[in-house]
């Protein structure tokens, strides 16, 4: 048994994921003069530090075959990183997808933070 097609699935979300809410929802941010939330965090956080997570949730759309044809990720991005060497956790709304409004998961994403940030006590940036 192989689990290659999974594998293969969650690249594909994650490489979706990255695009956020699409070219020209990043375009839209960037000739507003605003950077996206992962440029924001890239930004904050020390070089290669940043450890996302969650990047994968979100909505996804298949054929009928059941193949991955779309994805929409979640339009909150958390993750763990680093200032200055110190450890933080590092939570922003992506307005390139649906405005940075309140959906479903949003706020158990933020509420993910806010937990981790707790237990593993550690700063938590809330990135607006």
């Amino acid at each position: 048994m192989s689990w290659e097609p999974e594998l293969q699935e969650l690249r594909k979300r994650t490489e979706l994921a990255e695009r956020m809410g699409g070219a020209e929802r990043v375009a839209r941010q960037h000739a507003a003069g605003r950077l996206t939330v992962r440029e924001r965090i890239l930004r904050l956080l020390d070089s290669g530090s940043f450890h996302e997570i969650g990047a994968i949730a979100g909505r996804a759309q298949y054929d009928d075959a059941g193949k991955l044809e779309d994805f929409t990720p979640a339009n909150c991005v958390f993750g763990r990183g680093k200032i200055d060497a110190k450890p933080v956790v590092v939570a922003g709304d992506d307005f390139t997808v649906r405005g940075g409004s309140a959906d479903a998961s949003i706020w158990e994403k933020f509420k993910m933070a806010e937990i981790m940030a707790y237990e593993f006590r550690l700063p938590l940036i809330r990135l607006v």
